[in-house]
Formats: C-alpha cells, sequence, structure tokens
C-alpha cells in the first residue's frame, strides 16, 4: 500500500512539473491573437514572451513584430531581429522573411547584408504554404530585388547557404 502512495505521489508530482501540452500552447495562442485583435497587447505580450522563452517559433515570430512595430513594447529593432532569427533557425517562413527583409531593406539592425537576407527570404519562399499567398508573392518581389542588386558570386554563395541550411532545435 505504502509503494502504492509513493508511486502515486510520484506520478502526481511529475504531472504538475510536465509541460504545458501541444493543446494548452495552442489555446494560449488563440488567448494572445484575440487579445492582439482586441489591442490588448499587455496580454499578448504576456504570453508570447512566456512561449517565446520557451523556444516557440510562432511566439517568437509574433512577439518580434510587436518589437518591430513598437505596438505594446517599446520598439527595439536588435530585439525584433533576435527573436526573428531564433525562429528563422528553426525554419519558421514569417520569421525567414522578416530577418530576410531586416538584412536586406531594414533600418540598419542589423546591418545590411545582401547575401543573408537572399538565403532567408528563399528560404521562407520555399516553407510558405498557399494560405500564406500574400506574403509569398512579396517574398518572391523582394528577393528579384535583391538579386537585382547583388553579383553572380553574392547570389551563387546565397545559393551555397540555402542548400547547407538546415533547421536547428528550439
Amino acid at each position: 500500500m505504502k509503494s502504492a502512495l509513493s508511486a502515486l505521489l510520484v506520478l502526481l508530482l511529475a504531472a504538475l512539473a510536465a509541460p504545458a501540452s501541444a493543446q494548452s500552447y495552442e489555446e494560449q495562442m488563440r488567448q494572445a491573437a484575440g487579445a492582439y485583435e482586441r489591442k490588448d497587447m499587455a496580454t499578448a505580450v504576456r504570453i508570447w514572451k512566456v512561449w517565446a522563452a520557451k523556444g516557440e517559433a510562432e511566439a517568437q515570430t509574433l512577439l518580434g513584430a510587436m518589437y518591430w512595430s513598437g505596438e505594446g513594447v517599446p520598439r527595439n529593432l536588435n530585439e525584433a531581429a533576435r527573436l526573428y532569427l531564433a525562429a528563422a533557425r528553426q525554419g519558421y517562413a514569417r520569421a525567414q522573411n522578416n530577418i530576410g527583409f531586416m538584412l536586406g531593406f531594414g533600418e540598419g539592425i542589423p546591418p545590411r547584408d545582401d547575401i543573408e537576407a537572399y538565403k532567408w527570404i528563399k528560404l521562407s519562399i520555399d516553407r510558405y504554404t498557399a494560405k500564406n499567398q500574400d506574403r509569398l508573392d512579396q517574398a518572391r518581389k523582394d528577393l528579384a530585388t535583391l538579386a537585382a542588386r547583388m553579383n553572380p558570386a553574392q547570389i551563387a554563395e546565397a545559393e551555397r547557404r540555402v542548400r547547407a541550411w538546415k533547421p536547428s532545435p528550439k
């Protein structure tokens, strides 16, 4: 009896210490999106910060967008770039597009780097789905603009980086 009680206690403690389920993540992301739509930026930021700190690419990207625009947080392009890059490395298309845009067309933070910008935007193009058609179309235009100002050696290097890229875990 004592060992059964001990086993039950261990299971209970493990359940309490376990990370939130995928459903909990999805529910909280919906809650944050709803808060954002209602202009309740404090709630959206609070939720996205928690999940961004856990390495969730979608939360990192959405929080990065808030830092980019200064919505609900002080505008901070360094923080936006940091969050976008963390999510981009995981293979999240919108973050790849956003960090690529910052590198190729942004406001100097991070410094302009056409080769890296091309790489990230090309990767986003390869990962966007049909439901992101507007973003996909814009990414293709941005890639064409980058390619037009790059020389053949730069484009070749960027394409080499695209082929060599592998997503990293969160």
